[in-house]
């Protein structure tokens, strides 16, 4: 049995969770706050970061969600969707996405704890992050307007990792614009709204919807 630690937030943790489900992969979900004295994190990962995918049989874990998305990509190569296009330049288009994607998330991320940083707060640090937030986003909105004629998905005709991590990151994104105003990029981008809350119906990503935690302990 796999086990998966994740944080209820975290849109990296997501791509993993989604991408077991799709699989149909048995696997159990252990929740942390990474940024807590109480964490568990350190003792799997020496980065002390989420998600980190831990096995059964003696073997070290994973950690780094585009290495577990391999690793499960690669593992269950033949059980339910692929999820990696098989063309070397389709697979190349959907990593370049995920990478967009995680971009923009870590990006987010700074974003996010630089504003609980009080006096200390650096308004050019903040701008630059934001900045970076905002390219995310219109990339993938280039992304969605440059599908294939016909095809819901982004690379090809059917559900991929870059599918996954465009709607986890815009998944991040929702909760951030809903809940703390940082971003906003629901009317400037409509045709890209509209793909997610597409996505959004897609039974793996309504399980694995985003829940913000409250922090009890300074992290920044």
């Amino acid at each position: 049995m796999l086990t998966l630690l994740s944080a209820t937030p975290s849109p990296y943790a997501r791509k993993n969770r989604i991408a077991l489900l799709e699989k149909s992969i048995p696997f159990v979900l252990r929740s942390e706050i990474p940024w807590e004295s109480s964490t568990q994190t350190p003792l799997y990962n020496p980065l002390e970061k989420l998600p980190v995918l831990l096995f059964d049989d003696g073997r070290p874990p994973l950690y780094e969600s585009w290495l577990i998305q391999e690793w499960i990509v690669r593992e269950y190569e033949g059980v339910g969707p692929r999820l990696m296009p098989q063309g070397w330049e389709e697979a190349l288009a959907a990593r370049r996405v995920q990478v967009v994607a995680d971009g923009g998330c870590d990006a987010m991320g700074l974003a996010f704890f630089e504003t609980s940083r009080g006096e200390l707060q650096s308004s050019e640090w903040l701008a630059r992050q934001l900045r970076k937030v905002q390219g995310a986003i219109r990339a993938m909105d280039g992304f969605v307007k440059a599908r294939r004629r016909g095809s819901d998905f982004l690379i090809g005709d059917e559900l991929s990792i870059a599918d996954i991590a465009a709607g986890a990151m815009l998944g991040m994104m929702d909760m951030v614009e809903s809940q703390f105003g940082l971003v906003q990029w629901s009317e400037e981008f409509p045709e890209l709204r509209k793909w997610w809350e597409w996505l959004e119906e897609r039974e793996s990503f309504r399980e694995t919807r985003p829940v913000m935690f409250e922090l009890s302990e300074k992290v920044a």
